[in-house]
């Protein structure tokens, strides 16, 4: 395999449902400008619109991949060798990962829609940061991408 290839790769993208919300943000849009004119009008519904679903389409573009000898999780790129054991959260467990038994200290890509999470332990002494918490539609292939390039 090459270098660059990825091993996991998943977009944590947004429901499908709330593309609803860009056409909402486009007519209120509209209803602003009305008493402007139809043009006016036609103006805020397409600006309106085309700035809801570019904050979506934002929101929905952070990624979770192992890459090599690094797993990527939106921004941050963390090295395998700083990484110890990842727990698989079924939706119980994730939402009491990410309220009650959160800490303050951890690296979180939530995403509150998605109901599964992995929860990776930092190894790294000098990293301050106890574990990652990752939003995933598949913690088990996520955990399992992780064990081998780890372990190997």
């Amino acid at each position: 395999m090459l270098p660059n290839t990825p091993q996991y790769a998943e977009r944590l993208t947004a429901p499908r449902t709330w593309w609803a919300l860009a056409a909402t943000v486009g007519i209120t849009s509209a209803l602003l400008v009305l008493p402007l004119g139809v043009l006016a009008m036609l103006g805020g519904l397409v600006v309106g619109s085309a700035i809801g679903a570019a904050g979506l389409s934002a929101y929905g573009s952070a990624q979770i991949r192992v890459v090599g000898d690094a797993l990527v999780a939106g921004d941050a790129r963390i090295p395998l060798s700083a990484l110890g054991a990842a727990q698989p959260l079924d939706a119980e467990e994730t939402v009491a990962w990410r309220s009650h038994k959160a800490d303050p200290r951890a690296f979180m890509l939530l995403r509150s829609y998605i109901p599964t999470a992995l929860r990776v332990e930092v190894t790294d002494p000098a990293d301050p940061t106890p574990y990652l918490y990752l939003s995933t539609r598949d913690p088990e292939g996520l955990a399992a991408a992780l064990s081998p390039v780890r372990e190997g």
